[in-house]
């Protein structure tokens, strides 16, 4: 009679995977940001039992009250659908599968049990910016001083070159630049001295909308001038970057 045990345990574990579908998300781990097209590839693959009615497998993306339906690949290979997100650094997914069985009632299942959590990492900012100083410079009031003996000195008109160097924030709903400033290229004293007339004229902090460009203004008193424009941000993914920038005449 226990010798039956077994046997009846390893009918009772084929029954029930013959009328279960098997689900298993390939969905990448992580991809880069883009607003512009706002929707990111999800997949999975489904393999069903022997009780599972031909045809009758149906997939869906899940997370964050939406429903996406997942099309077959042509050569059964695997299920695949966009998924829409934007101005967030992670969503939400799991794959739902729906079928019939044989004479039998529609099952479904959930997998993962929990959702798994898929990053979006923010793209890479501007590295470089240039700007064209062949042109006039632009006259800026100097400010008001003590001249010889205590007497007052009214500030000369000067010459600046601007320029803007634009960002672009794509998974926080708003980024806000904290700070901004200048430094050398590196250490010599003649990028010391080329960053030197470089300044940062936009008031900070100010805060940069999901997806629309932010700029920086800048300012030099030289028609030749470069260095490095460093932003600090609480995005906590580029809580800090760097710029190259150069004015020079093209």
């Amino acid at each position: 009679m226990n010798k039956l045990i077994p046997f009846t345990w390893v009918a009772v574990l084929l029954g029930v995977s013959a009328c279960d579908v098997q689900v298993r998300d390939t969905t990448p781990a992580q991809y880069q940001a883009n607003n512009d097209i706002g929707m990111y590839e999800v997949s999975a693959t489904t393999q069903a039992g022997a009780l599972v009615t031909p045809g009758s497998v149906f997939v869906f993306a899940i997370g964050d009250n939406q429903k996406v339906p997942l099309s077959l690949a042509s050569d059964g290979s695997g299920w695949h659908g966009l998924y829409s997100v934007r101005c967030k650094s992670s969503f939400p997914l799991q794959i739902l599968a729906v079928w019939r069985l044989q004479g039998l009632a529609t099952r479904q299942k959930v997998e993962p049990p929990q959702p798994q959590m898929v990053k979006l990492i923010e793209p890479p900012l501007a590295a470089e910016a240039g700007f064209n100083t062949s042109g006039k410079p632009t006259e800026v009031k100097a400010p008001e001083g003590k001249g010889p003996k205590g007497k007052a000195a009214r500030g000369r008109p000067r010459g600046e070159w601007q320029g803007s160097v634009e960002y672009r924030f794509q998974t926080v709903q708003v980024t806000q630049i904290t700070a901004a400033h200048i430094e050398p290229a590196s250490a010599s004293a003649a990028d010391v001295a080329a960053a030197k007339p470089i300044s940062v004229v936009t008031p900070m902090p100010f805060q940069a909308a999901c997806n629309e460009p932010a700029a920086v203004r800048l300012a030099s008193s030289e028609q030749r001038a470069h260095g490095v424009l460093v932003i600090d941000t609480d995005d906590p993914d580029v809580p800090h970057w760097q710029t190259k920038v150069e004015f020079s005449p093209k």
